[in-house]
C-alpha cells in the first residue's frame, strides 16, 4: 500500500464546486474525464501533488435516486464531517478567501494553542481551515 491518493465529496453541481476550488481556493484541476453521464473530476492542491479531493455527483452508477437525493439535502444542510486546509496563517489566509468570495460560518477563534476558522463550499460542504501550531508549542 503506498497510501491515500483520492478523498471524494458530494457536490451538487460539478462546474460550480471545480470554479470554487479552482478560483476561490487556489487548487488545480487534476483530472476532469467523462464516461457517458459519469464525471470522475479531481482537483489538487499545489503544494500536495500527491494527493487529490474528488468533486463528485451522488447518482449513478453508486446511488439510486432516492439514495442520491438524500446524500444532496444531506451536504447542504452541512451534515457531512468537515475537512480541513492546514494554512500558516489563519487570520491572513481568512482575509484572502473572504476577499475572494468564500462565504464564512465561523470566523478566526484562537483555540486548543492554534487558530481556526469555519467556511463551506456552494453544496454545503463544511471546512476548517487551521493554523499549524508553533514546533515548540
Amino acid at each position: 500500500m503506498q497510501g491515500i491518493a483520492t478523498v471524494g465529496m458530494y457536490v451538487r453541481d460539478q462546474d460550480e464546486a471545480l470554479a470554487f476550488y479552482v478560483d476561490k481556493l487556489g487548487f488545480q484541476v487534476h483530472t476532469d474525464v467523462r464516461n457517458g453521464d459519469y464525471r470522475w473530476l479531481t482537483v489538487q492542491h499545489p503544494a500536495q501533488p500527491g494527493f487529490q479531493l474528488g468533486l463528485f455527483l451522488p447518482g449513478p452508477p453508486m446511488h439510486d435516486a432516492a439514495t442520491a437525493q438524500a446524500l444532496r439535502e444531506a451536504v447542504a444542510k452541512g451534515a457531512m464531517p468537515p475537512l480541513v486546509l492546514a494554512v500558516e496563517d489563519c487570520r491572513a489566509a481568512h482575509a484572502r478567501m473572504r476577499e475572494a468570495g468564500v462565504e464564512f460560518t465561523q470566523d478566526p477563534v484562537a483555540r486548543y494553542g492554534a487558530v481556526d476558522a469555519g467556511f463551506r463550499d456552494p453544496s454545503g460542504n463544511g471546512w476548517k481551515l487551521i493554523e499549524a501550531r508553533p514546533a515548540n508549542g
